[in-house]
């Protein structure tokens, strides 16, 4: 485990904390003295405090979406001029368009580079192949790969283990409120690049596309860093973006431009981000990303045309991937569509068990993983040798099928993106199982989605490369390198649905393409759980829209069958990983408990005017990053709820030392010597820390006066809320704390604080563990 995960450098979210104790003053000798209890309970909420991250263990905490409408935001808004909210909205759209160029550029170049390097070492084999230089052309294709392999998993393990596996599950727990330490960092995008081309060059049965989602998360995220006071970047416009607010609007561009650089598919770029990545939702934000996604399929177009000249080495028609389809034909009748209900149902149940398997594979991969850097190279080596003899040894087993008529000349192929293969087959002959193997993903898949001949993959090459893909695709998902799931569902599922396709085809007259298109449909809706989004990213990829009633037929019936298992395989995966995730829904056994029963102790609250030794002392105890601020006589008539201060403007106020010998209101002094953008969030964690601060003895008697940085207008509830009211509300608005007040007068003016922990089922059900439906 990583030693961040011990340290309290980094802000952790306790839970919540019930109103039992507040700190009241510090003893003579340094300590702090407490008053009585105010609740008989010490509840404590004992839920993890750290999650997996890419391949790397690491302490997480939430996200500020809340405005914090405070006294300084207030008058920086009052402040600001037209031109100013012009230059606001124009840098807006400005960011989108930057997102979506570089997505774009990104995605294009990881393309050619893993074409011309996959194009040659697959040239080098099949030359030595062609000269009966069998054992060579092994060491050649199997050491390339290795090398490839163990370049990626260096990368990863090294340099940056959170760019690890496909990324999506962790922009999803982002954009859901959740940030953990490097998950959007320059050195998880450097390795993020660089190790899925090196992954997917290297054979494995990966794809690059859930890592591009995970490149533009990156990009977007650095992009709207708000600039760097350490490069001097520190441009006056760019302070508008120092919050997680805005930056989870970019983000979201960001995820959406990488589907769109993925699969050239814009509108479904814009479609995946609002059904599978995000947590809320505007039209606002519908328009900057279907925007950025535009200018993504204008870049990649741009930059294809330059390519038809064959200056991009061996890139060809490889990469970006665009299924023609179009020669098919789409007429169907009654035995058609029970045809396309059994791929659906049949896809559905195996989409859930690779779901399955997939986890079981991640839990045990995690133990090994655990052990440090080293067994994480070996691991992915070990698979790599695995994947490497079975795509060369598997293809001496298949029987060498004569070249179709009409292709004479072209049967067998030479070349990079050769068709028919020859391997050790006799002249008009070739090896339809190493055309499949030894190929790239990309390639393997429009050979399968194409109709050629119904005959070109004999049924035996079918049934072995989809049961090979298949288990190869559940044991390298979760190794240390950049590795995404579309592409092992996709080839699994197009194999399946034309084996179908072969088996069906003297009832059928669909043909045996469009039947592996509808096979690799149903197995993404059987592991994903998506349909609007997986539907218009499949027409966009095969150009075709006379297939749209099959296609959601087919997504609609493989979704509803894999539901009745299992979870989709992110969701799962956020799970496995320890991920605090806010549902869009409550659960059953909520609406039996209260917003009382659930929050946690001892909470501490600070008085308006607060001694600066009580407030140092309480953030180097604790690690809490929200603390409830109390108006207490001199000042009101009676105690009462004045806001909450978060940790972050707490340490900026102290190390500005606006400090008073008297315990006195001077919050107009603090607002004429202060901006609101001094408290601006610091990007990638750099902010202060307690230990940065240098405070005298003298200066820790004095008072500081906390309501110009106090949320005066924080979101509550009674202690009486339905707990199930209460976690839509959180995960609706978006919220890191909600107050829990008390419902009768009398009583301390607040009960709680509710965060997302204590929303999780492990907390709730640990404190009430005879709601477990599981038990």
């Amino acid at each position: 485990m990583d030693d961040r995960s011990e340290n309290h450098d980094i802000e952790v979210e306790r839970g919540n904390y019930a109103c039992e104790r507040k700190i009241s003053g510090i003893l003579d000798d340094g300590s702090v003295a407490f008053q009585q209890p105010l609740l008989a309970r010490n509840r404590k909420n004992t839920t993890s405090q750290i999650a997996i991250v890419g391949a790397n263990t690491c302490p997480i905490e939430s996200l500020d979406y809340e405005i914090f409408e405070n006294d300084l935001f207030k008058q920086d808004w009052r402040s600001r001029k037209k031109i100013e909210i012009l230059q606001y909205t124009i840098l807006k759209w400005a960011l989108a368009f930057l997102i979506g160029l570089s997505t774009g550029v990104v995605g294009f170049l990881n393309n050619l580079a893993v074409e011309n390097i996959a194009g040659f070492k697959l040239l080098l084999t099949g030359n030595l192949m062609l000269n009966q230089k069998y054992f060579q052309a092994f060491f050649a294709f199997a050491g390339s790969n290795l090398i490839l392999a163990t370049a990626a998993a260096s990368l990863c393990a090294f340099i940056a283990p959170a760019a690890a596996g496909s990324g999506i599950p962790e922009v999803k727990a982002y954009l859901n409120g959740i940030d953990a330490y490097s998950i959007l960092a320059p050195s998880t995008l450097f390795v993020k690049i660089f190790g899925s081309i090196f992954g997917v060059a290297a054979g494995f049965v990966v794809g690059k596309e859930g890592p591009m989602v995970h490149t533009g998360a990156c990009i977007a995220n650095l992009l709207g860093q708000g600039g760097s006071r350490k490069y001097k970047l520190t441009w006056k416009w760019l302070r508008f973006f120092k919050n997680d607010r805005d930056r989870r609007d970019l983000i979201t561009c960001g995820a959406a431009a990488g589907v769109a650089a993925a699969f050239r598919a814009p509108v479904g770029g814009v479609l995946f981000a609002l059904e599978e990545a995000v947590s809320w939702w505007r039209s606002a934000l519908l328009w900057r990303t279907f925007f950025t996604t535009a200018v993504v399929a204008v870049v990649l177009r741009s930059l294809i045309e330059l390519c038809r000249s064959g200056r991009c080495g061996l890139f060809g028609k490889g990469g970006l991937i665009m299924f023609d389809v179009n020669s098919g034909s789409v007429l169907y009748s009654t035995p058609d569509l029970l045809a396309v209900v059994f791929l659906g149902v049949v896809g559905g149940v195996l989409g859930s068990l690779y779901n399955y398997l997939v986890d079981k594979v991640l839990r045990t991969y995690a133990i090994i993983n655990e052990r440090g850097p080293g067994f994480k190279v070996m691991l992915v080596m070990a698979v790599s040798i695995l994947s490497s003899c079975c795509a060369f040894g598997l293809p001496w087993l298949a029987h060498c099928t004569p070249c179709p008529t009409g292709t004479e000349g072209k049967c067998p192929s030479v070349g990079r993106d050769s068709i028919y293969k020859s391997f050790q087959c006799p002249p008009n002959h070739y090896n339809d199982l190493s055309s499949l193997l030894l190929n790239t993903n990309d390639d393997a898949i429009r050979s399968l989605f194409t109709s050629r001949s119904e005959n070109e993959f004999q049924i035996s090459t079918l049934a072995t490369f989809f049961v090979l893909v298949y288990c190869l695709g559940i044991i390298t998902y979760g190794i240390a390198i950049p590795s995404g799931l579309f592409i092992p569902v996709i080839l699994a599922g197009a194999s399946y649905g034309r084996l179908v396709g072969r088996l069906l085809g003297p009832v059928s007259q669909l043909d045996v393409g469009l039947f592996s298109l509808l096979g690799a449909a149903s197995f993404l809706g059987g592991t994903m759980r998506m349909t609007v989004s997986l539907c218009v990213i499949i027409l966009e990829l095969t150009n075709n829209l006379l297939m749209l009633p099959l296609v959601m037929l087919v997504l609609l019936i493989s979704k509803t069958v894999a539901d009745c298992f299992n979870k989709g395989v992110y969701d799962q995966i956020v799970i496995m990983k320890g991920l605090p995730y806010m549902e869009d829904h409550a659960e059953p056994y909520m609406r039996n408990l209260v917003a009382k029963d659930v929050v946690a102790g001892p909470l501490l609250s600070f008085s308006r005017v607060e001694k600066v030794g009580v407030i140092w002392q309480a953030l180097k105890m604790t690690s809490h990053n929200g603390f409830p601020v109390i108006d207490e006589p001199p000042f009101t008539e009676a105690a009462e709820l004045c806001g909450i201060a978060l940790r972050s403007h707490l340490l900026v106020l102290l190390q500005g030392k606006r400090f008073s010998k008297q315990k006195t209101t001077f919050g107009s002094q603090i607002l004429r010597s202060c901006k609101a953008r001094d408290f601006a969030k610091a990007g990638l964690g750099k902010g202060l820390k307690i230990e940065d601060l240098v405070i005298s003895d003298e200066e820790m008697e004095m008072y500081v006066d906390l309501h110009p940085i106090t949320n005066t207008s924080p979101y509550t509830v009674l202690e009486t809320l339905s707990l199930a009211k209460a976690a839509i509300l959180f995960r609706q608005l978006g919220l890191r704390h909600l107050c829990v007040v008390p419902k009768t007068p009398g009583r301390p003016p607040i009960v709680g604080i509710l965060t997302r922990h204590d929303f999780m089922p492990e907390h709730v059900l640990g404190l009430y563990p005879h709601m477990d439906p599981l038990k």
